[in-house]
């Protein structure tokens, strides 16, 4: 079930190799990637068609569901789900509102005055995954601070289902987002229609949203490639858990499916402060799997996963801030003693109270976040990710007299003349006449 390590017994190499995921040593996947890439450069639109009907054994006769058709597809959603919907929505709004900030002006010195001013990134793209499982909620993730930015044009790209169409959540969070049209495109194509742009499709200047490795490895081929950047290299999902002799076996099982049943490459660990703390959790996983409707995918991704067992809750931290998870939940009563040596981290559940399911849906936090260790470098999707934050500054005559001839200094010690100029020219203009 859980292939087992004991930390201290795994050397440098050893450890390295662990924590690594999704590699692609022989650059099959970019091969593949790459292809589809310049397909779409080349082709536009007709290159979509066609990789629906390969990819999504789809056959369209348009690329997009406007808003009337997102509007009679939403109709079949119960009114208890529209309610979960919109409860998500409001705790999803309430958190990254807060994160929207007029920072003050600071007078570095008599006369200069410096500050930063928010701008919306004016066109986004959103992915919206589908494939085994359709994703309401990233679309929640995604379009919410992008709304919150005040971004002027959201293009939304979402995997078409078997019936050529979105399903009903999707519909729904289209319509609380107010966004007109939906693109009926998925995988590393979609990446591709919205870096360069197609017929129907427009060009954006960044692209956001998680997918699968050749989703991940067409994000990050956009961003060295064009103009157009990328939140961050978000692929396939993982957690992490701790848990120590506090920690409930069940609780701890359902989390490791939870992150399972995502996809077969998703990547569910657990580290422990005793190995029958993992015997225990393993005895839940296998009752739990037996069930669940996706059991065979779930299954995959635990065939995948593994278990390491620590001497205590610091080793644990040690462990987790070495794989840098996605998700990072604490199933401890001791939480407390250890969140303040938390370095690498997309998002963290903390107590056995928190699932990782709450963050994925509801809570308010985004679910977007950086995957394969990229939380040593990135943070998660957050209304910063879609502003740009321009630096002013301000002199007035007294200013340019207290810091000019600093800026003169340094510009003789790096030799360039003109910068000092452009200081010595109006220093002079300001002085009086002899």
């Amino acid at each position: 079930m859980l292939k087992v390590y004991n930390y201290a017994n795994l050397s440098t190499e050893e450890l390295k190799t662990l924590v690594q995921r999704n590699v692609d040593p022989a650059n099959e996947i970019r091969t593949v990637v790459e292809n589809i890439i310049s397909n779409v450069q080349q082709h536009g639109d007709s290159a979509l068609l066609n990789y629906a009907q390969q990819f999504d054994k789809v056959v369209l006769d348009k690329l997009y569901l406007d808003k009337t058709e997102l509007a009679e597809i939403a109709t079949a959603l119960l009114p208890e789900q529209k309610a979960a919907l919109e409860i998500a929505y409001q705790n999803i709004y309430k958190f990254h509102a807060t994160q929207l900030k007029t920072e003050d002006k600071v007078e570095t010195m008599p006369g200069v005055t410096c500050w930063r001013e928010l701008r919306p990134i004016e066109k986004v793209g959103l992915y919206i995954p589908g494939g085994t499982a359709v994703l309401p909620s990233t679309f929640l993730m995604l379009g919410i601070p992008a709304r919150i930015a005040g971004c002027h044009e959201l293009v939304v790209c979402s995997p078409p289902g078997k019936n050529g169409k979105v399903n009903a959540f999707i519909a729904y969070v289209a319509q609380l987002l107010n966004v007109d049209r939906i693109y009926l495109a998925g995988g590393a194509q979609a990446i591709a229609a919205m870096a360069y742009g197609t017929e129907s499709i427009t060009k954006v200047d960044k692209i956001f949203g998680p997918g699968n490795q050749f989703v991940t490895k067409a994000k990050t081929i956009i961003q060295s490639t064009t103009i157009t950047a990328i939140d961050m290299p978000a692929g396939p999902s993982e957690v992490l858990v701790i848990a120590d002799e506090t920690a409930n076996p069940a609780y701890i099982a359902a989390d490791l499916l939870a992150q399972a049943e995502h996809g077969i490459d998703s990547q569910s660990i657990l580290v422990a402060t005793s190995a029958e703390i993992i015997e225990k959790a393993v005895a839940e996983l296998e009752k739990q799997l037996a069930i669940l409707p996706r059991a065979e995918i779930a299954g995959m991704a635990i065939a995948n996963s593994y278990a390491v067992v620590v001497t205590d809750l610091n080793e644990a931290i040690n462990f987790s801030n070495i794989y840098a998870p996605e998700h990072l939940i604490l199933a401890t009563d001791n939480w407390q003693q250890i969140t303040g040596s938390i370095i690498n981290a997309g998002s963290v559940f903390l107590g056995n109270q928190t699932p990782e399911s709450v963050g994925d849906y509801a809570s308010g936090t985004n679910h977007t976040l950086p995957t394969s260790a990229y939380a040593k470098a990135y943070s998660g999707v957050s209304v910063d990710s879609f502003v740009k934050k321009i630096t002013f500054q301000h002199l007035t005559p007294e200013g340019l007299q207290n810091i000019g001839p600093h800026v003169e200094i340094l510009a003789d010690l790096e030799g360039l003349h003109a910068h000092r100029n452009a200081v010595s020219v109006r220093m002079q203009s300001q002085a009086p006449n002899p």
